[in-house]
């Protein structure tokens, strides 16, 4: 047999492998889809700083998505997911007091809770990035 040819065949393999893989939107391991994490834009709020100047609260969030029909759900209401977002960014930042940190706790389950009641039904996750008090 022709070395050239089973070098060419192993390929051709390969690369199917791979198209089957991204069709199917599986990632090479078999575990979540590749394409499960939605990104959204970053939410921001005004606060009141400790020398009385109005200040900036930033946080940026995304939603992880395993369930393929609740993914494509989520992903059409992303205008819907960042209005509730800045609605509980800009109640977090009327809860801090001046010099104060933000209460991330309270904060990540809000915004949970903000994405259940957006989607309608569990199973998307929230993620958090960077939250920050200029």
């Amino acid at each position: 047999m022709d070395r050239r040819a089973l070098i060419g065949l192993a390929a051709l393999g390969t690369a199917l492998v791979a198209a089957e893989a991204e069709a199917s939107g599986k990632s090479e391991g078999g575990g979540a889809p590749a394409n499960a994490y939605i990104p959204l834009p970053t939410a921001t709020a005004t606060i009141l700083r400790r020398d009385g100047r109005r200040g900036v609260m930033t946080v940026e969030v995304g939603v992880d998505v395993a369930d393929t029909a609740l993914r494509t759900r989520a992903d059409q209401s992303r205008p819907r997911l960042s209005a509730a977002y800045n609605e509980v960014i800009r109640l977090a930042g009327e809860r801090i007091l001046p010099g104060a940190p933000p209460d991330v706790e309270w904060l990540s389950r809000a915004l949970q809770a903000a994405t259940d009641r957006v989607l309608g039904k569990l199973g998307a996750k929230l993620l958090l990035g960077t939250v920050m008090v200029v």
